[in-house]
């Protein structure tokens, strides 16, 4: 909880985060095999979204042409860049398709999403110290970074409900960004401090992009904006720029008063590796993950309906209250952005092709009339069990029900799916999934020679920590 007893003290919270990303040891040997997933899982998903034009018409600099001497490269591009917007570019490849993990509490969010400012400001540091004769850092000090950024984030979203309040998610991985990318740069307590009061200060955008009637495709640079801004924020810091000890609780004027509903910002529990060992990787369905499990509800029934889509009556559909509050949506969508964080239109593509990928959601795909067809019979109702178990932090569900009703009345069985495949409980399934999907993106964009050289690097564990980040880097240059 954010405690001040004087004034002129720092906030309890920044101090605590502070002291975590300084001296924390990272010993958890799940945590770490955890994040070698992510890391992998995490590019993959950029990479994939390097095949869409309205993704990488934001990529580049900002000023084409611009010439950065040892700057920041972006994987499967020829992009070299500054750390700031080398961090917006990897983080907006990270997010495009909604594929990378997820974190689902009091607050959503997607904590790899903090790849984007630690890949970045890893590069940069590496390369700086090639130049001045020192070392550059280590995959491994990645891993650990991103289990940091990762707990941060997630402890943050446990109880802190930034939706409730009109605000984005992408706060707190600006928060966790500033955080680990200012220890990375070799700032003192202080100065993480400092850079951390600015990120507050900032305070975050508004959700409503992620909306009707606004839903758009800001939600899919979101986060590269965020991760970007943090690293600016961070080197600002490093250089003496001052900060504001009690930017969350000054009355009147701080973050809680002003935009927290006078809420007391609250870490739930100490920081260690928690959010890494339970993160959910998206392994099968580029789709909100509050639907997952209902994805793979349809996904089964398909067998069962796809001849006889025309004599369903209704559907109905059993599921938590965050699903219904979020992505529970009637009436028209109007873009991808709006198909892929629908509960509905996710049910409807399983049912009626067995699968669901990234193309279900563009304009032509959405055309087919049996889609909003069997929208329109679907009927959404909230399981408080599910709703108790999706905030029960022994078990951090994530169900759906999905059931078939036809106009003879008959009835499918009502399939059940409380846990989606990349939870911590489907862990050893999800990870043979994990590589699939991996390779499977790998290969839109690398030809066969180089993505042998990725691939023997990236599935060994201590062939891949020991690596040097830029050598790392290299890799994926296209």
């Amino acid at each position: 909880m954010v405690q001040v007893t004087d004034e002129r003290k720092t906030d309890v919270l920044l101090e605590e985060i502070a002291d975590y990303v300084l001296n924390k040891e990272i010993t958890s040997e799940e945590a770490l095999s955890t994040a070698h997933y992510v890391l992998i899982d995490t590019i993959g998903c950029g990479i994939l979204a390097l095949n869409y034009p309205e993704c990488t018409k934001h990529l580049g600099p900002i000023v084409p042409g611009t010439i950065v001497p040892k700057g920041v490269r972006v994987p499967g591009t020829s992009h070299v860049l500054d750390p700031v917007q080398g961090a917006f570019n990897i983080g907006t490849m990270i997010r495009w398709l909604d594929y990378n993990d997820t974190w689902l509490a009091a607050e959503w969010g997607h904590p790899s999403d903090n790849l984007g400012g630690i890949l970045a400001v890893a590069d940069f540091i590496s390369q700086e110290n090639l130049s001045k004769g020192k070392e550059p850092l280590k995959v491994k000090d990645v891993l650990e970074m991103m289990i940091k950024a990762h707990e941060i984030q997630g402890v943050l979203a446990l109880e802190n409900s930034l939706n409730r309040v009109g605000l984005d998610h992408v706060l707190f991985v600006k928060i966790a960004t500033t955080a680990v990318v200012a220890k990375m740069l070799g700032g003192t307590k202080q100065e993480i401090i400092n850079a951390l009061s600015n990120a507050w200060i900032d305070n975050s955008s508004l959700r409503t992009y992620r909306h009707a009637p606004n839903t758009g495709s800001r939600k899919s640079w979101a986060a590269g904006d965020a991760t970007s801004r943090a690293v600016r924020l961070a080197m600002m810091a490093v250089k003496g720029e001052m900060g504001y000890p009690t930017a969350l609780s000054a009355p009147g004027w701080g973050f809680q008063d002003v935009l927290f509903n006078k809420q007391e910002l609250v870490l739930k529990q100490q920081l260690d590796s928690y959010v890494m060992e339970n993160v959910l990787f998206k392994v099968s369905y580029p789709a909100e993950f509050h639907a997952q499990t209902a994805a793979e509800a349809a996904i089964e029934l398909h067998p069962e309906v796809k001849e006889r889509i025309e004599e369903i009556d209704h559907i109905t559909i059993s599921t938590h209250e965050s699903a219904i509050r979020i992505i529970d949506k009637k009436g028209p969508l109007y873009n991808p952005a709006d198909r892929d964080h629908c509960l509905q239109y996710i049910t409807a593509i399983g049912l009626l092709k067995g699968d669901i990928v990234a193309e279900d959601y563009e304009d032509e795909r959405a055309a087919d009339p049996r889609i909003d067809m069997l929208r329109e019979k679907m009927v959404v109702t909230e399981n408080q069990t599910y709703t108790e178990d999706y905030l029960d932090p022994n078990k951090r569900s994530i169900a759906n029900a999905v059931q078939i009703h036809f106009k003879d009345g008959t009835s499918t069985d009502n399939i059940e799916r409380e846990y989606p495949l990349g939870h911590r409980f489907r862990r050893e399934e999800a990870i043979p999934k994990i590589l699939e999907k991996y390779a499977a993106n790998l290969e839109t964009q690398y030809a066969s020679k180089q993505l042998q050289e990725i691939e023997a690097v990236s599935y060994d564990y201590a062939k891949l920590t020991a690596m040097n980040v830029d050598d790392f880097m290299e890799l994926f240059v296209k």
